[in-house]
């Protein structure tokens, strides 16, 4: 597959799925949009991820190519039936393009937390072979708080009700970060919005906290990362 990645952060790049597009001789391409980058076109391209990112969906006056954005993922999902990946910011912009609508969390999810698959979840092809209950890496202050019509959640959490979904066969997105590596936690703390919330969240040393409860959780968040890639493979070649 040719895979269209947009980042929204240079740190923020497909993490542990790198190796995995890597071994499975797929190829993709990443675009920068913060840094002033342009989407290319879709033609050419199998398959989109949108990626997560400090911004907001509703900020579109200050970085006014997420309206553009939001339009690549409408044509990509709901015109060519590309299959997509979103995560976190990807997650929520897929809610929004289609319909949905995106707000400030009531309860900021930042550490390592529980999630649970919905009855959806677990006879999907998407979090096919998860746990009931899993533990994740959260670092997210909005949320999905509508669904567009025809989404389906397949996993959620106290806090975060939609923290998997799709549509149809060919779009899924999760509000969390499975796709963590060693050095996530210290590469997106460098960024001031996500070390200001990491703070806010769990005091001065939330840093080393958080990357205490990462390395602990991290290879099984590796195992799963590496089933949900393996899923989203299936679903896309069935679309």
């Amino acid at each position: 597959m040719n895979i269209l990645v947009l980042q929204h952060a240079r740190v923020e790049h497909p993490g542990i799925f790198r190796s995995f597009l890597e071994e499975d001789g797929h190829r993709w391409t990443a675009v920068e949009l913060d840094e002033g980058e342009t989407a290319p076109p879709l033609d050419g391209f199998d398959a989109l991820w949108i990626l997560g990112g400090p911004m907001d969906v509703w900020q579109e006056e200050a970085h006014p190519w997420l309206a553009g954005e939001k339009a690549l993922i409408r044509e990509a999902v709901a015109e060519r039936g590309m299959p997509f990946l979103g995560l976190c910011l990807g997650h929520q912009l897929l809610a929004e393009a289609l319909g949905g609508t995106v707000g400030p969390s009531a309860t900021p999810e930042i550490g390592v937390l529980p999630v649970q698959l919905t009855e959806i979840g677990a006879q999907s092809i998407f979090l096919d072979d998860f746990p009931d209950r899993f533990d994740t890496l959260q670092w997210h202050g909005a949320e999905v708080k509508t669904l567009p019509e025809g989404f389906r959640v397949h996993a959620t959490s106290p806090d975060s009700p939609v923290q998997a979904m799709s549509w149809g066969t060919r779009a899924f997105s999760c509000q969390f970060h499975i796709e963590a590596e060693a050095d996530t936690v210290d590469a997106w703390a460098a960024i001031p919005e996500y070390r200001d919330a990491l703070h806010g969240a769990m005091g001065a040393d939330g840093v080393e906290t958080l990357r205490a409860q990462t390395a602990e959780a991290l290879p099984e968040m590796s195992r799963l990362a590496e089933r949900l890639y393996m899923n989203w493979l299936q679903a896309a070649a069935q679309a």
